[in-house]
């Protein structure tokens, strides 16, 4: 055991982010040699006086910068990094984009880590359209996509209307994926060191890839209700942001629903300041919600996203944007230099799963088949506090003192379930702490494989930490 202590008074900022560089010097300087072993967590909180979560956090820091790893009941070490194989190095652009997903996910974990359509058996359903698309086109899947045909556009139209509002065909994109969409509309009316407004939590997978395009990061400031369209006013006459990528209708991870009224002054705000909207809506679809989308408000402003992956099938990569008049084919050419180009097989197979209802018939049994599991979810984790929404695949966990985010994260996956903290949602840096998790039920294949994965979080809530040793 190492009686290394760290110095934490020399620097600025967040004290774990201080008591993670201290670890790095140390490292350097031999003062912590390769095959020591870091001080344990729960200890080295009493001697410096702070929070085992702030130990937590530092010691998750050095391990993303691939100084140290973590030994399940023995503790964390300092690696010699001469030695290590050059597939466990870790470069810091691939952790400052990747997240904090387990990239390659263990097979014997209970995946709550994701909220992909849950598998109703549409498989075979798809399988079937592919064989009929293979015999009926054999020529158009062997080449590339130059021709869009009529029904691509027809299909978008049908899958983005909601709540009285229907998009023209012309001005419909389909794309692999709301993603693709999302990302294809900020390369497109945006160009590099442009501003993009995010909430602080948001969908965070375009935010990575929007500091990737060259693009900087604003967040604006939330409550139980979204955006507060007063902070935004602030940031849009003092930042002059170009983008503002928003999800009114449940909300990632939070399944907050802005009000009308919010809607309706946020894109009032957008137009006084020329503030292009992307409005992300693909839990919007399956949430009942009959709230106007900004789409409908500002349809001049908005380029609305959606597709397939939350309540059809997340593996035919099916999405559409609905843009402002004239700006369609500026995003098809964008969407193509980005992403290739969109495969005859996969965009035919999106269009027909929609336009025979088929897309319809799964949502509507994926629907029912996730108000099922919220109902076992809020069973097993009555007396918690979380958010939560009749329709929708996650909901956002309250964690009690004195679980930090990213400790239950480790303990949660110590003990067999993958669940996502609360900085995977983080748009930028920031002070605010939520001490939250999102749990996603949409992956485990039967009732019991979900209670069971709930029933193991629930005993580490009861635990309070008190079982956890606080390895990485």
């Amino acid at each position: 055991m190492t009686n290394w202590l760290p110095d934490i008074s020399r620097g600025s900022g967040p004290v774990y982010l201080r008591l993670a560089d201290s670890i790095e010097s140390a490292i350097s300087s031999g003062t912590l040699p390769a095959g020591s072993k870091l001080p344990p967590q729960r200890n080295l909180a009493y001697d410096i006086g702070v929070t085992i979560g702030t130990i937590g956090r530092a010691y998750a820091l050095v391990h993303e910068r691939g100084l140290v790893a973590g030994e399940v009941g023995r503790g964390t070490y300092v690696l010699n990094r001469s030695e290590t194989p050059s597939g466990e190095q870790i470069d810091p652009l691939t952790v400052s984009l990747g997240g904090t997903r387990v990239h390659d996910a263990p097979a014997n974990k209970i995946r709550f880590d994701t909220t992909a359509a849950p598998d109703l058996g549409q498989g075979k359903v798809i399988a079937g359209i592919l064989a009929e698309i293979g015999e009926q086109h054999f020529s158009e899947i062997s080449s590339y996509s130059r021709n869009f045909p009529s029904n691509w556009f027809e299909a978008g139209r049908l899958w983005l209307a909601r709540s009285g509002w229907m998009p023209e065909a012309e001005n419909i994109v389909p794309t692999l994926g709301a993603h693709a969409a999302a990302i294809s509309v900020i390369a497109a009316v945006s160009a590099p060191g442009d501003k993009i407004v995010f909430e602080h939590l948001t969908y965070t997978q375009v935010s990575r890839s929007a500091r990737l395009l060259g693009r900087r990061t604003l967040t604006v400031e939330s409550d139980e209700l979204g955006v507060i369209p007063e902070d935004f006013e602030r940031l849009c006459q003092q930042q002059h942001p170009k983008i503002a990528f928003l999800m009114p209708t449940v909300h990632n991870p939070t399944v907050s629903i802005m009000p009308y009224e919010r809607r309706v002054a946020i894109a009032a705000i957008a137009r006084k300041h020329g503030v292009w909207l992307i409005e992300d809506d693909l839990y919007g679809g399956m949430s009942g919600d009959d709230t106007p989308l900004l789409a409908s408000l500002a349809p001049d402003r908005t380029f609305l996203v959606n597709g397939l992956s939350k309540s059809v099938a997340a593996g035919v990569r099916g999405g559409w944007v609905a843009c402002p008049p004239h700006f369609a084919q500026r995003i098809k050419v964008t969407h193509r230099m980005i992403t290739g180009g969109l495969p005859f097989i996969l965009a035919e197979t999106c269009a027909r799963l929609v336009e025979s209802g088929t897309a319809h018939e799964i949502r509507k049994e994926s629907v029912e088949e996730l108000s099922r599991r919220v109902r076992l979810a809020r069973e097993q984790l009555q007396g918690f506090d979380f958010q939560s929404h009749p329709h929708a695949p996650f909901l956002w966990l309250k964690l009690p003192e004195p679980w930090m985010s990213g400790t239950f994260k480790n303990a949660a996956f110590r003990d067999g379930v993958l669940v996502d903290d609360e900085d995977e949602f983080k748009a930028a840096r920031g002070e605010k702490t939520y001490h939250r998790v999102r749990i996603g039920f949409s992956s485990p294949k039967t009732g019991q494989e979900l209670v069971s994965g709930l029933m193991i979080l629930r005993r580490l809530l009861e635990n309070g930490g008190s079982a956890y040793d606080g390895e990485i």
